[in-house]
């Protein structure tokens, strides 16, 4: 262990005795179902590889897409609640928050879930995490139709309960920092202003761009109403398209743009080192809040319907949002580690092998994001291969290291450091190869969100899943020591709240 010192900045909000105990309990509460649904979905995804594979040949192209369904949506769902949740405990010591937005949040969360595994397992609904219009609604009797109104519905419930949580984390941001301030346009220009950590610039530009995403598909889900209704009769294909990948697009991007601003404010608290806002830092995060906006034309490469120019924005883009937010994260990351005396934990271990992770994902993105490359890789493997590697390797890791930074503080129990490092050498040998079959898919032309493979892939397909179930068990097996670790203290840290 180092005796590197911990900089343990002063707290700008002064919080009674019983406010922070609610808050704590709150955090803590958050972690139950991070604990429970997080091997879930990894078992749902195991059981599409199985499939894949022909290991698991029970399982109908119905129940398939089902599970890809709930898989899709969980996943992402799960961790934009977990990394917010993260963001509201380490938020506390700079801004104040309203406790009653944080409760919305959690018990809507868990009621839209709800209704999600209801729909997706009972009611087999099954278009699929992007339920692309008309699709989404028109069963055909492949599933009933009250698994769609119950899918739709949850969805309009967990954006309702999500965006009343993210404007209420800006309005604890603008209750001490002016918009201007809060952005670092102050940085950019040179001239006077508080000191504002990179981190809640972060936070602001993430959440304003949400809020974008989430105004999107709102309108997306009135359209539903109004067609399901039968107050219109049909909405525009590629209208319906656009907004969800609007939608989607934005969430996923927030989630890793949050779980970086929490290595900006966590990990130095084992560098031993503080991690300053300055000009290229704000003004790298600014340009991100104008690109990722546009970025999402990248989805809708394969729709002939779209302008050329616009498809041609989205490639500009999502190299000029990626460049600025990654070149600045990675150096800063590379620059705070740099001869300094880490403290090597559970935390700091997974904040860098995630910034590390998001960098590994992001560059097989970009080439995604590339049109000559698009035309090739769309529609195969290689997608949910970047994508699981900056999820899985990447914004996960922070997360999970953030979360175990929570719990271990707030128990006071010391970590294992062999049981911590097993689990993370287990998560991320095991991540890394299981992506790695995906990487090997895209490249062989294996088509994705297929149930199984025809005669042209099957060799080759069914192999590469066969052998992408043996690195997730070993994923699955980090996951439940991680668990164990995490699940003590935040038992423990309980009682004591």
């Amino acid at each position: 262990m180092s005796d590197a010192p911990v900089l343990e900045a002063p707290p700008a909000i002064e919080m009674t005795a019983g406010e922070e105990r609610s808050a704590n309990r709150l955090t803590l509460l958050w972690v139950i179902p991070l604990v429970i649904l997080f091997p879930t979905f990894i078992l749902l995804g195991m059981t599409l590889r199985a499939r894949q594979s022909e290991l698991l040949p029970i399982v109908s192209a119905e129940r398939f897409y089902s599970i890809v369904t709930m898989h899709g949506l969980g996943m992402v769902g799960l961790w934009f609640v977990a990394v917010m949740a993260c963001v509201c405990d380490v938020i506390r010591k700079y801004v104040r928050l309203r406790m009653w937005a944080n409760w919305v949040a959690f018990l809507g969360t868990v009621t839209g879930v709800t209704m999600l595994l209801a729909s997706t397992m009972i009611g087999e609904y099954g278009a699929g995490w992007y339920f692309l219009y008309p699709l989404s609604i028109t069963p055909a009797g492949v599933w009933p139709d009250w698994s769609t109104y119950v899918f739709l519905l949850a969805n309009g419930v967990l954006g309702v309960v999500w965006t009343i949580w993210s404007a209420d984390v800006l309005w604890g941001i603008a209750q001490r920092y002016t918009l201007k301030e809060a952005l670092g346009w102050h940085y950019v220009t040179g001239k006077p202003g508080p000191e504002v950590p990179p981190f809640i610039t972060i936070v602001t530009v993430s959440l304003i761009a949400n809020l974008t995403g989430l105004v999107s598909a709102v309108i997306m889900l009135a359209l539903y109403a109004l067609e399901l209704t039968g107050i219109t009769d049909v909405s525009d294909a590629l209208l319906m398209k656009n907004l969800l990948f609007l939608f989607g697009h934005l969430l996923v991007n927030i989630i890793m743009y949050l779980a970086a601003g929490l290595v900006y404010d966590v990990y130095p608290l084992y560098a031993g080192r503080p991690w300053k806002n300055s000009r290229w830092t704000a003004g790298a995060w600014n340009l991100v809040l104008v690109f990722i906006i546009i970025a999402y034309f990248h989805h809708l490469y394969m729709d002939f319907a779209q302008y050329d120019t616009v498809q041609l924005i989205g490639q500009v883009t999502s190299y000029a949002v990626a460049i600025p937010s990654a070149v600045v994260s990675i150096y800063g990351t590379l620059a705070l580690t740099w001869r300094s005396r880490v403290r090597w934990t559970m935390t700091s271990i997974m904040m860098y092998l995630g910034m590390m992770g998001w960098c590994v994902g992001g560059i097989g993105a970009l080439i995604d994001s590339t049109i000559a490359f698009n035309t090739k890789f769309h529609n195969t493997l290689w997608v949910p291969a970047h994508f699981h590697t900056y999820f899985l390797v990447g914004a996960v890791l922070m997360i999970l290291g953030t979360v175990f930074h929570a719990c271990e503080h707030l128990s006071g129990i010391p970590e294992n450091p062999k049981r911590s490092r097993l689990a993370i050498w287990l998560i991320v040998a095991g991540g890394y190869g299981f992506v790695l079959m995906f990487y090997l898919g895209g490249a062989f032309s294996i088509p994705r969100r297929y149930a199984f493979y025809q005669h042209e892939v099957i060799s080759s397909g069914t192999y590469l899943a066969g052998t992408a179930l043996v690195f997730i068990t070993v994923v699955l097996a980090g996951v439940f020591l991680y668990i164990w670790e995490t699940g003590i203290r935040c038992l423990v840290a309980l009682k004591k709240v």
